[in-house]
């Protein structure tokens, strides 16, 4: 014990430069400056911090986290909540020429390199849930499916799943607990009167969605996730740790708001 190589950084430092690198973007070979060290003391104390920040889970209720679907969906049946749910996608770099699954990270919307993760909220746009992370051509509700929310909706407690149209057929598997926009009854030369009604059970879905795309707004406000020049076998865990300290941040500043 004790003979291995000794911190350049203590603690509180290296959770400094950590969360400076997430919020601001800021390269290593400036934090390195900054705090008087080497890059190679930077790097190791970066990648050191961040799966720990990934780790801590979303803060729910103050001094509760979640960290897992079935955590989120017990919390939500406990408190009687509506959850949203909504992918997002992140560009990267283009992997190299050459490599067997490069076209594995092309989005089909975007077209473009990107990887891509689904976020939960609750009604408030407060973060509950950030799952890992996986290549653009990864459809929503194939990542939906390979996370194991059917399962849990369809035998656990009688909560409601707001989702987008990327998400349509999970609603029969799951007994209505995920609930998808309308489907178009016509899709040529469609009755006034079916337009009219379409349009009203679409706004009527899509109002309260907008809260998950303030979520991921706010989530994308930290540069580390603006676009993610790093390695892409570390997506995972910056989104995720952003996601947990974006969710603690919201808890705070709505505890402060009904106490004043």
């Amino acid at each position: 014990m004790g003979a291995s190589a000794k911190h350049r950084l203590v603690f509180v430092d290296r959770l400094l430069a950590t969360l400076v690198h997430l919020r601001h973007g800021v390269t290593h070979d400036v934090l390195a400056c900054w705090f008087g060290v080497d890059r190679s003391t930077i790097t190791p104390a970066i990648a050191e911090v961040r799966p720990l920040l990934a780790d801590r889970g979303c803060t729910v209720t103050a001094g509760v986290r979640s960290r897992t679907l079935a955590e989120v969906t017990d919390y939500l049946g406990t408190t009687g909540k509506t959850g949203i749910a909504d992918g997002t996608e992140i560009r990267v770099r283009r992997p190299a020429v050459g490599r067997k699954d490069r076209d594995k990270f092309i989005s089909g919307k975007s077209k473009q390199n990107a990887v891509k993760a689904m976020m939960l909220t609750d009604g408030d746009g407060r973060v509950l849930f950030c799952s890992p992370t996986k290549p653009g051509n990864c459809a929503d509700i194939t990542h939906a499916r390979q996370l194991g929310p059917v399962k849990l909706l369809a035998d656990g407690p009688a909560i409601e799943i707001l989702a987008d149209t990327g998400y349509q057929g999970l609603g029969a598997q799951t007994g209505g607990r995920e609930v998808t926009p309308p489907h178009r009854k016509f899709k040529k030369n469609a009755p006034g009167w079916h337009e009219d009604m379409y349009e009203r059970q679409r706004k009527a879905h899509s109002s309260p969605r907008i809260r998950v795309e303030h979520g991921i707004a706010h989530l994308k406000n930290w540069r580390a996730l603006a676009r993610h020049p790093g390695r892409r076998e570390h997506m995972s865990d910056t989104i995720q740790a952003v996601a947990d300290l974006l969710s603690h941040q919201q808890t705070a500043d709505l505890t402060s708001a009904r106490q004043t």
